[in-house]
C-alpha cells in the first residue's frame, strides 16, 4: 500500500489526478496540501475541500503557500485555462470538509517524521510547500520514500515549454523552490511535458468516463468543458494532454515510462527562467553548479495508450 501526500494547486487536471489517486486500489491518501498556481490559495484550498466532500475523500486538507519563494514567470492565475474558480467555473456550494490548522509545509514534515521511509509525495503544482519543508527540516529528503513531480520539460520527443519556449508552468511558477527540491537528495522523478504531451485525452475519452465512471465521470465531463474550450482555441481541436494524472500513473505503474537520470538545475532568473536542465555527474563542466548534485529521474518516453487505459479502468472502480 502506497501512502501518499497529494501536493496540488487544484484546478481541472489536478482534480482528475485526485480522483485517480482516490480510486486506486493500492493507494492510501494521507493528506492534500494546497498551493497557489492554477488559482489563488483560497480557491485551490476550497476546491480540494469540495472534491473531498463530493467524493467522500477522508484525507486531511492543509493550506499551503500563496506565493513563490523567489522570482516567477508571470503573475496572476490562468483563469482562461481553468476558469475563475479553478474548476471550469462549475457551480457548487461552500464545502463542509474541514481545513486543518497546520500549514502544508509543517504537515509534510510532521507526517514524514511519523512515517519515515513510507510516504510518497505526488506534487502537481509549484513546489513551494515541499521546498519550505526541506528548508525547515533538512533531513526531510531521507524521510520520504519519494517525490513524483509533474513539471518541467527536457526537450525530448520534440516537446518544448508551455509558458515560454523552454519552461513548463509549475517550474516557472516557483523556480527557486523547484531547484531546492531537485538538489535536495530526495528520490525525485519528474513526469514532464516530454511525456504528458504525448498522452492525449479527447472528447471520446471523456465520453467513456462519463458513461462508465459514475459521478466521477460526470464531474470530469463538467469541469473539462472549459478546459477543452481553451485547447480548442489554441490547437483547433477538442483534445489536451493528460498532465497531472500522468504523475499518478507513474506512481502506480512506473514500468509504463522510460527514464533518464542526472543532476537537474532549474533556472531561477532571466530569459530562461523556469527551464529544467539535466546534466551528467561524470561530465566536466566549466560551471560548478552541477557539482555534488544527486541524480534526478526524468520520464522521457511513455506507453500513452496504457496510461489512458489505466486511468479509465481505475475510475470505473468508482461506480
Amino acid at each position: 500500500m502506497k501512502k501518499v501526500i497529494f501536493d496540488t494547486d487544484i484546478g481541472i487536471d489536478d482534480a482528475m489526478a485526485l480522483l485517480f489517486l482516490h480510486n486506486a486500489r493500492d493507494v492510501e491518501l494521507q493528506a492534500i496540501t494546497t498551493v497557489a498556481g492554477n488559482a489563488s490559495i483560497d480557491d485551490t484550498t476550497r476546491n480540494a475541500r469540495y472534491v473531498c466532500d463530493r467524493f467522500a475523500i477522508e484525507a486531511r486538507v492543509h493550506r499551503g503557500a500563496s506565493g513563490s519563494l523567489g522570482a516567477a514567470l508571470g503573475d496572476g492565475f490562468p483563469d482562461f485555462v481553468h476558469g475563475k474558480n479553478g474548476l471550469g467555473d462549475i457551480t457548487f456550494a461552500d464545502p463542509n470538509h474541514p481545513e486543518e490548522k497546520l500549514p502544508a509545509s509543517d504537515a509534510i514534515e510532521e507526517m514524514a517524521k511519523s512515517h519515515p521511509g513510507e510516504l510518497s509525495v505526488v506534487a502537481v503544482g509549484r513546489l513551494t510547500n515541499i521546498a519550505r519543508a526541506i528548508q525547515k527540516c533538512p533531513e526531510l529528503p531521507s524521510l520520504l520514500r519519494d517525490i513524483v513531480v509533474m513539471g518541467g520539460v527536457f526537450m525530448r520527443n520534440g516537446q518544448s515549454g508551455n509558458v515560454s519556449p523552454v519552461a513548463e508552468a509549475n517550474m516557472a511558477g516557483d523556480p527557486a523552490a523547484a531547484d531546492i527540491v531537485m538538489g535536495s537528495g530526495a528520490s525525485v522523478t519528474i513526469v514532464g511535458l516530454d511525456v504528458t504531451q504525448l498522452t492525449i485525452m479527447d472528447e471520446t475519452f471523456i465520453a467513456e468516463l462519463a458513461e462508465s465512471a459514475g459521478d466521477s465521470g460526470a464531474f470530469i465531463h463538467d469541469i473539462t468543458r472549459h478546459y477543452f474550450d481553451f485547447y480548442q482555441s489554441i490547437k483547433k481541436e477538442r483534445a489536451c494532454p493528460i498532465h497531472d494524472s500522468s504523475a499518478v500513473a507513474y506512481l502506480l505503474r512506473p514500468d509504463l515510462y522510460e527514464i533518464d537520470s542526472g543532476p537537474v538545475r532549474v533556472i531561477d532568473r532571466g530569459l530562461a527562467i523556469g527551464q529544467t536542465i539535466m546534466g551528467r555527474n561524470n561530465a566536466r563542466y566549466l560551471s560548478d553548479g552541477w557539482e555534488g548534485r544527486a541524480d534526478v529521474n526524468a520520464c522521457v518516453n511513455v506507453d500513452a495508450a496504457a496510461v489512458k487505459s489505466l486511468y479509465l479502468d481505475t475510475l470505473r472502480l468508482a461506480r
